[in-house]
C-alpha cells in the first residue's frame, strides 16, 4: 500500500511539473519595445521582453527583459474578442511621452488579456487622450 501511495504521489507531481512547464511556454510573447513603458506603478527601459502566463490557473503575466536588467508580476484579465487576432502584439496606451502596456493579443487566439489602468495613467488620462500604439510581437 505504501509503495501505491507513493507511486501515485510521485504521477501527481510529475503531472504538475509537465503542466507548470506547459503553462509557462503556453502563449510566450516576445517583442522589442523601443520605448519605456509603464507597467502599474513600474516604469520599465526600452528593450526586448518575454511575456508569460505564470501557469495555467492564473490571470498573473511575467514581464521580463532578455537581458534581465527588468521583470514583474502584472494581473493580465482575459477578455473574449468576437474575431481572433491576425497577429501576434502588444497596444499601448501613449500620452505625451508615456507609454502604459494595455493589451496582450496572441496571433489566433480569441482573447486578449488586458492589464488594468494605473492610478498614474488614470491621473494622466484626466488631462490628456490616448493614442492606441501596435507594436507587432512573436508567440511561441
Amino acid at each position: 500500500m505504501k509503495k501505491q501511495v507513493l507511486a501515485l504521489v510521485g504521477l501527481l507531481s510529475l503531472l504538475l511539473a509537465a503542466g507548470s512547464a506547459f503553462a509557462q511556454t503556453d502563449h510566450e510573447v516576445r517583442a522589442n519595445v523601443p520605448f519605456d513603458f509603464v507597467v502599474g506603478k513600474t516604469t520599465l527601459p526600452s528593450g526586448n521582453y518575454q511575456i508569460v502566463r505564470l501557469s495555467m490557473a492564473s490571470e498573473n503575466v511575467t514581464i521580463r527583459s532578455t537581458n534581465a536588467k527588468a521583470a514583474m508580476i502584472a494581473y493580465a484579465g482575459p477578455q473574449e474578442v468576437r474575431q481572433p487576432s491576425n497577429r501576434t502584439k502588444l497596444v499601448f496606451h501613449r500620452y505625451g511621452d508615456r507609454y502604459f502596456l494595455s493589451q496582450i493579443w496572441v496571433e489566433g487566439s480569441n482573447r486578449m488579456r488586458t492589464l488594468p489602468k494605473s492610478n498614474l495613467e488614470k491621473e494622466i488620462a484626466l488631462d490628456w487622450s490616448p493614442n492606441n500604439v501596435v507594436l507587432y510581437a512573436s508567440a511561441r
